[in-house]
């Protein structure tokens, strides 16, 4: 470089005078020299006059290290060009600078005062120290970092010097020592070791070697009155360029839970492997793990059975429900055990005893299902043919009557629990004997099967058929009615069933067989103590009864209840034939308003052609049970518009409404609105003249729906009267929903309602009641004149009853009519 030639011109160039002559002479003898190192050294060199820093000559590396070039320095000063970091960024950067670019750098810079003619500069060589001083920080960060890290870490860390001097310990070692962190600075870790241990710790930390620096060991510590624990420690040795070890790093961790986990599962392998029967799977069910006794019972090997589910074993013999309730058991309780037919690889059905558990994770989440099983097929048969052999018949597999006795007994405790009836049918084959002698006991035997077949299918699921012995069965029904009279029915039914099935003709090795029962019925049960062999005798003695009779029947122990049951039947055969031939008529009851007969109530009666009127209390129960009621209600309400449309001909008659007792099944029917609506128009009644009453009992079942049947017949004008009301069935709620137009106090408040404070109370209620209801009110039963004055008192001014009229013919109705209307 020819550093002359950037000098001053002016007239402070240089002279020839002095220590600047000979520097400048100096440079100049050896400018060649000087010149390749300016330019062909790799770091920064600068030259800026002294008085103001304006840069004359700059070098390649000037350039390469600031990005700036000739044209962007030469003539200007690192103050107009801001290449210096302010001071607070020297602070911070040390020897800093900026490149073009903006980037900040550090540099490591010499300078040194030189003259180039008579002026001073000052020459600048800078080496960029950036990344050295960035390596630097990181290292220092990182160091930092990990002391942090090493002092807040759960393991133990620690270092130490050859001789055991400890250099640092984390709070982990101080807790585990209980000691302060600057208690421990300079002790000797050696010291806390037992002697095996420190003998032990010294012989391995001895055997460390530059090739080989690292050894782990594991160490089982018991302080006083503390558990057993178990450490894992990792040494680390650090060695000088001779192999002599500097220091040494040890980390340790607990793992008393690992150990005691690992000595968990080498007892779960061990137990994992037994004779039972194993298999694990996730929170869906599917296949995870089996053992080899899976393996074994199911004919599946491992790789067939893991990724599938437990439905690969399914035998087909449980229903939906046995696994809906398996599921809901285990969801409920976290686990499930029980019976459970399962099916092997090579199709054959087996028995198992099948314990299911939930495993859930710290969260309460199901993670996993364990399922542990025996094959109990050997068992369970072996069982079952001991059973069979002790409690049923060989032939006919039937209970026998050590069966139906232990039967009979807690049949006899539920009846007499729940105060609910059973019975018993004492079943003899008439003339078995002779079947036997004829054609051979061997046709006796399967006559005697068929017999047991037929038997059985004549009875519900939960009832009992045994062969005692011989030619005799005896059936036993439980859970029938808490009434006598109606148990005894439901008795009769089964009784008729089997009669008339042991009276088909029977097949017997290709030949036609016939054969009779005689059967004897009597009940148990309803709250009745007695002991269990009891009901067997009567049974027995009721089925002599049906033998005395001529054989081919049945009886009834009770003669009384016999009779009962026999005039029960005729009453429903006579009920029948009543409705084909017409029997029934209605009789009219007045109902009164200020005295003047405004309607009147239809009431049925029998006209019986041996028994005379027949009150409707002793045939509307049983037409109720035997599905009779539909026809009668229909026959009733024809009638009763008929009666209404001819009345309406008739001046004195055309205003009266007719009431007609509507029981809840007729109104449970799906066409009972139509029914009414056809019988009007058929009629040509007027619909606003007919009153249907409802019983409270019909409003404890489907209340919407008697609500929508309600509303249709409103619509076309006919009304509602709620009767009986006060017995007990109506809410508040749904009543103010009813359609309504009256409520009917019942007979049963009235009849004392000048005695008796509380049917006052409920009389006064139901007025009360009704007003606020914006409903007429009507009370029945009304057989005084202080009873109805009492009544008019609390607001009622309607009535019914005997003080009036008794329910009377029609023509005798019409003629009270006509007798009460002014005129007539």
């Amino acid at each position: 470089m020819d550093a002359s030639s950037n000098s001053e011109s002016d007239s402070d160039s240089v002279s020839n005078d002095g220590p600047a002559v000979a520097a400048l002479n100096a440079l100049q003898l050896s400018e060649e020299k000087f010149r390749k190192a300016f330019y062909l050294t790799p770091d920064s060199m600068n030259i800026n006059r002294l008085k103001d820093g304006v840069y004359v000559s700059i070098n390649p590396g000037f350039s390469q290290v600031t990005g700036y070039t000739e044209a962007d320095v030469i003539g200007k000063s690192s103050v107009d060009l801001n290449i210096w970091v302010d001071p607070a960024d020297r602070l911070r950067l040390v020897e800093g600078f900026r490149k073009k670019s903006g980037e900040l750098a550090y540099g490591l810079m010499s300078a040194a005062v030189i003259q180039l003619g008579n002026v001073d500069h000052i020459l600048s060589i800078t080496r960029d120290i950036t990344e050295r001083k960035h390596l630097e920080l990181q290292q220092k960060q990182s160091e930092e970092k990990f002391r942090r890290l090493a002092e807040d870490m759960p393991a133990f860390y620690v270092t130490f010097r050859p001789d055991g001097t400890l250099l640092f310990v984390n709070d982990a070692v101080a807790k585990l020592v209980n000691m302060q962190r600057d208690e421990l600075g300079g002790m000797n870790f050696l010291d806390f070791l037992t002697p095996d241990d420190r003998a032990m710790v010294q012989s391995k930390l001895a055997a460390l070697t530059p090739d080989q620096p690292v050894e782990t060991h594991e160490q089982m510590y018991q302080s006083s009155g503390q558990p057993l624990a178990y450490h894992q420690w990792t040494n680390r040795a650090f060695f000088d360029n001779e192999g002599r070890a500097l220091y040494f790093q040890s980390i340790g961790q607990d793992i008393t839970q690992r150990k005691k986990a690992q000595e968990e599962l080498r007892i779960a392998a061990s137990a994992f492997e037994s004779q039972v029967g194993i298999t694990i799977t996730d929170a869906n069910a599917v296949i995870l793990k089996v053992n080899k006794a899976f393996t074994e019972m199911t004919g599946f090997s491992a790789l067939e059975a893991v990724g599938q589910t437990p439905r690969i074993l399914r035998s087909g013999r449980h229903d939906i429900g046995f696994y809906l309730a398996m599921w809901q058991s285990l969801t409920l309780h976290g686990t499930w055990a029980g019976e459970i037919w399962n099916r092997r690889k090579t199709g054959e059905v087996f028995l198992e005893w099948l314990t299911v558990t939930v495993v859930k994770d710290d969260a309460g989440q199901i993670t996993h299902y364990v399922g542990t099983f025996l094959d109990i097929t050997a068992r369970k048969l072996a069982d079952d043919r001991i059973k069979e052999l002790a409690f049923y018949d060989p032939l006919t597999r039937l209970p026998n009557r050590r069966l139906l006795m232990d039967r009979l007994a807690v049949a006899l405790a539920t009846c007499n629990r729940h105060q609910r009836r059973g019975a018993l049918l004492f079943v003899d084959l008439d003339n078995f004997k002779q079947i036997n002698d004829t054609v051979g006991h061997h046709r006796g035997d399967r006559l005697l099967e068929l017999v047991a077949l037929r038997l059985s299918k004549c009875v519900r699921d939960g009832d009992t058929v045994a062969r005692i012995g011989g030619d005799e069965f005896v059936v036993m029904l439980e859970d029938l009615s808490d009434l006598e009279i109606d148990a005894a029915k439901q008795a009769e039914v089964v009784g008729t069933k089997i009669h008339v099935a042991l009276n088909q003709v029977y097949q017997i090795d290709g030949a036609d067989h016939h054969s009779t029962p005689s059967i004897g019925i009597t009940l148990f049960g309803g709250g009745k103590s007695e002991a269990m062999e009891e009901p067997l005798k009567r049974a027995d003695l009721a089925m002599y009864q049906a033998k005395a009779a001529g054989r081919n029947t049945l009886r009834f122990f009770d003669p009384q209840m016999q009779a009962e049951v026999s005039t029960r039947a005729e009453l429903e055969a006579g009920l029948r034939d009543a409705l084909e031939k017409n029997e029934f008529s209605l009789f009219y009851q007045a109902q009164i308003s200020g005295r003047r007969i405004v309607g009147a109530e239809a009431l049925i009666r029998w006209r019986h052609p041996v028994r005379g009127i027949v009150p409707p209390g002793e045939f509307i129960g049983l037409a109720e049970e035997s599905d009779l009621i539909q026809a009668l209600g229909a026959w009733v309400l024809n009638t009763a518009c008929t009666h209404l449309a001819q009345w309406a001909q008739h001046p004195e008659m055309a205003h009266l409404t007719v009431a007609v007792n509507v029981s809840a099944r007729q109104f449970h029917q799906v066409d009972f609105p139509d029914q009414v609506l056809a019988a009007l128009d058929r009629t040509g009644a007027n619909a606003q003249l007919l009153k249907l009453e409802l019983t409270e009992g019909l409003l404890i079942k489907d209340i919407e729906g008697v609500i929508t049947k309600m509303d249709k017949l409103r619509a076309r004008g006919v009304g509602f009267s709620l009767d009986d009301f006060g017995t007990g069935y109506s809410s508040l709620a749904y009543l103010k929903r009813l359609p309504l137009d009256q409520l009917k106090i019942d007979q049963g408040s009235v009849r004392d309602i000048l005695t008796d404070s509380n049917d006052a109370a409920i009389a006064k209620m139901v007025i009360v009641l009704a007003d606020s209801l914006g409903l007429n009110v009507i009370a029945e039963g009304v057989e005084t004149e202080a009873q109805m004055n009492f009544l008019a008192r609390q607001g009622c001014h309607s009535y019914q009853g005997y003080l009036f009229s008794r329910p009377v013919p029609r023509q005798d109705f019409v003629a009270l009519v006509r007798q009460n209307t002014p005129g007539h």
